[in-house]
């Protein structure tokens, strides 16, 4: 099937993500850890195979105590489960659909993908950029963890907002 191997550049590449916090601000962070593989057929990405692996540990939200917390067992417990996964099973109608796996559990997902082109460096190298944005919700994957606030509502939102520059090397 696939004809085409790309690798990560992971030099140009990002996953961030916001989250309400006591329903007035967002806080960011990102992960700074992953790998992705992409085989294709062709150079128009259509029935790619794409793999993902995000390495739980590697969240930075540039608070180190906030960073412990997501790494506990109330949300990630990185030394349980290491890795956040997700598998495309179809990139096409600038959607990737495919099943991301958070804490063992499993569920079809579908994200905006966006194609940004393909252009060569001053190397001659072959580089593919894509952007991908999505929304999750916490809860469904395991990642419970909360606390009511006294004036009504919660301190983290359930709703987990990404998005993820990805650039790729065609490998030679």
């Amino acid at each position: 099937m696939a004809q085409g191997k790309w690798e990560l550049d992971a030099a140009h590449s990002e996953i961030e993500f916001k989250v309400k916090h006591m329903m007035i601000t967002n806080v960011k962070g990102n992960f700074d850890s992953f790998k992705v593989d992409l085989d294709t057929e062709d150079d128009t990405f259509d029935n790619a195979l794409a793999k993902v692996s995000i390495d739980t540990a590697s969240i930075n939200t540039r608070n180190g105590q906030r960073d412990g917390h997501l790494k506990s067992a109330d949300f990630f417990d990185v030394e349980k489960y290491p890795a956040i996964t997700f598998e495309a099973t179809s990139l096409a109608n600038e959607q990737i659909k495919g099943n991301l796996t958070i804490r063992d559990v499993t569920r079809p997902v579908v994200f905006d993908l966006e194609f940004a082109g393909i252009q060569k460096d001053p190397w001659g190298n072959t580089k593919a950029g894509f952007i991908v944005e999505g929304t999750i919700k916490r809860s469904e994957f395991g990642l419970n963890w909360n606390a009511a606030l006294e004036t009504g509502g919660v301190m983290v939102s359930d709703e987990v907002k990404f998005s993820a520059d990805i650039q790729f090397i065609k490998a030679k």
